[in-house]
């Protein structure tokens, strides 16, 4: 058996660490789909900014999403709209990062 090269290292590494529940992953469902995911959720840093400078009592909320590509499908362009654990976000910015897709998501709330 022939060691295996850096790419198929990191592609293994993608659901065996990152999204691995005994690491980081946690179960979410994602588009009507269950799978292994990890929120990075920046909501308490941008909340307060936005709270004080926004007065009429909405702010919006964003989160990182981290998925496995081949559980989530196509990367989502700009601008879609996705439903995490029965909230609907729109997709503000998707990259592939070796096997995992970080999707940024936002949606507007009140305090």
């Amino acid at each position: 058996m022939r060691p295996l090269n850096f790419k198929e290292t990191l592609q293994n590494d993608v659901k065996a660490v990152f999204l691995n529940p005994a690491e980081f992953g946690e179960p979410h469902v994602v588009n009507g789909r269950k799978m292994m995911a990890v929120l990075d959720d920046m909501e308490h840093i941008e909340r307060e900014k936005r709270m004080k400078s926004n007065m009429d009592g909405v702010y919006v909320r964003q989160l990182l999403l981290y998925v496995a590509s081949e559980d989530f499908g196509s990367l989502p362009p700009q601008g879609v709209l996705i439903k995490l654990d029965g909230q609907q976000y729109r997709v503000t910015d998707a990259t592939d990062e070796c096997g995992v897709y970080a999707i940024m998501l936002e949606v507007n709330r009140s305090r």
